[in-house]
């Protein structure tokens, strides 16, 4: 049966109606999952900076077998997220965030004695405007990203693989092919992730459900954003 003219304005004022219900919801996630990734990296860089005036706190990290903790304790916060995210409660998994983010920043003090100050501040806005143009490429395109995942999966377990190999190798075009493959893989990550972090969201989520994904893709985000400008630091980072 046809509806009528009354009745067909209404159902399109509906659908209007949760349509910006859940953009608005969308909006509101998005920039839960962006002030925790740019506070994260805030942290990040006040402990790696804070870490590296102090002769003391350096001798102890890296002149101590205390480096090797501080070297995996990272990727040990972010597998227990990870893998834990939904046994978690909210507190434990910001608290293990925040934690993450610091211990990051002890694990990258080092950059501070190997390059000079101006060339971390130019390389980071260089990866902060490159970041913020891939993630608004992932956000806003009609294109499915998600054949992107294996390539860049299987970048990413290309470059591990070399980067060990290389801590044995030594070699300085190694070092640099790492480096640039790594901009490209993370730059396809970046926008990658960011589409998959927006097809997480559901209206339906509960506030608990909602806050821990916004967690998870923050951790995901910063770490593209990290591993970028570590990339861009090697190779266009000028050494003390």
């Amino acid at each position: 049966m046809a509806l009528e003219p009354r009745q067909r304005t209404i159902s399109m004022g509906e659908r209007a109606e949760g349509r910006a219900d859940i953009d608005e919801g969308l909006r509101r996630y998005m920039l839960r999952v962006y002030n925790y990734m740019a506070l994260g990296i805030a942290l990040t860089g006040v402990v790696a900076f804070a870490v590296s005036t102090s002769q003391e706190a350096l001798q102890l990290i890296y002149g101590t077998p205390l480096r090797w903790v501080v070297m995996f304790a990272p990727l040990a916060f972010v597998m227990v997220i990870s893998f834990g995210l939904h046994k978690l409660s909210v507190a434990v998994t910001q608290v293990l965030f925040w934690t993450f983010a610091a211990a990051m920043g002890l694990s990258l003090s080092y950059i501070f004695m190997v390059y000079t100050g101006g060339s971390i501040a130019r390389v980071f806005f260089i990866t902060a405007s490159a970041f913020a143009a891939l993630s608004l490429y992932g956000y806003t395109t009609k294109k499915d990203l998600s054949g992107w995942g294996t390539f860049l999966f299987m970048g990413l377990i290309g470059i591990i693989i070399a980067s060990i190999v290389n801590i044995f190798v030594g070699s300085d075009m190694l070092h640099f092919i790492i480096s640039v493959a790594g901009v490209l893989v993370f730059a396809g990550l970046t926008a990658y992730d960011t589409q998959n972090i927006k097809s997480e969201y559901m209206v339906s989520d509960s506030g608990e459900v909602a806050e821990k994904k916004a967690i998870s893709g923050a951790l995901r985000l910063y770490l593209d954003f990290i591993n970028l400008f570590i990339m861009l630091l090697s190779l266009f980072g000028n050494r003390e």
